[in-house]
């Protein structure tokens, strides 16, 4: 009888500790040099969410002196969340340079490109960096690539109010590029003083991925609006690159 009851005990842990084991380890970085968005602690909630909902474990980087590389093998997946300016220091970024290189993911929101402008390696990671944006306005979006992971939840000429981001140039080719805003639909000039913007042109690419330096790479530029982090199409888009940039798998 104890045996059965040994056996039963040890059979029990067993299967506790695999349907324990999650999908992946992500490590949500926020730090801010920068503009702070006010989304950013709705995003952190939010991804807090996901992660339950996704059976994926999500750690808060405290610390940016955490970042060595025994810390960050732990993780599959970083993500910068709203980041800007120079958040790593020029050994974090060596640090964080090999731990893509060892075929772990990236994932930028929003800001993300706004963050490490002197960085050039980051810049290539992203694949674009921030520019200018004009006003908050209402536009149309434009699917290019539905059959990403997340894809599904947007149509074409869907209506999405947002900060719309111009970028520069590409730092790197191979960009895929999953979603556009249509500029004839939102009126894109900007004129910051020293910077002024006239909108992209026929091509406006507000998300995009692609493989780099052994890893890979995911960014969407949504996310400004605080209530984007409360968008079943949004959350949906933001969980398959986060899923992707972790697993590799479309």
């Amino acid at each position: 009888m104890k045996k059965i009851i040994t056996s039963v005990i040890v059979l029990f842990f067993v299967v506790s500790s695999v349907n324990a084991q999650k999908q992946f380890k992500a490590l949500l970085v926020t730090t801010t040099r920068g503009w702070h968005h006010e989304s950013l602690h709705y995003g952190v909630v939010a991804l807090n969410k996901l992660a339950t909902q996704n059976n994926f474990d999500l750690v808060l980087m405290q610390d940016p002196n955490s970042i060595n590389d025994k810390y960050l093998a732990d993780f599959q997946v970083v993500i910068f969340l709203c980041t800007t300016g120079d958040i790593f220091d020029s050994a974090q970024q060596k640090v964080f340079e090999r731990y893509i290189q060892s075929g772990k993911g990236y994932v930028g929101v929003h800001s993300a490109s706004d963050t490490e402008y002197d960085w050039e390696w980051y810049n290539k990671l992203v694949g674009r960096m921030f520019h200018i944006h004009p006003s908050i306005q209402t536009a149309r979006l434009q699917v290019l690539n539905s059959s990403f992971p997340g894809m599904t939840s947007f149509t074409n000429n869907q209506l999405w109010t947002e900060e719309w981001y111009e970028f520069g140039p590409e730092k790197i080719s191979g960009l895929n590029y999953l979603m556009a805003v249509d500029e004839k639909s939102y009126n894109p000039v900007t004129n910051w003083g020293v910077k002024k913007g006239n909108g992209m042109g026929a091509l406006h690419p507000i998300s995009w991925y692609h493989e780099f330096d052994g890893g890979r790479s995911f960014y969407t530029a949504l996310g400004h609006m605080p209530t984007d982090f409360e968008n079943a199409s949004f959350l949906n888009h933001l969980y398959g690159g986060i899923y992707w940039a972790a697993t590799g798998k479309k």
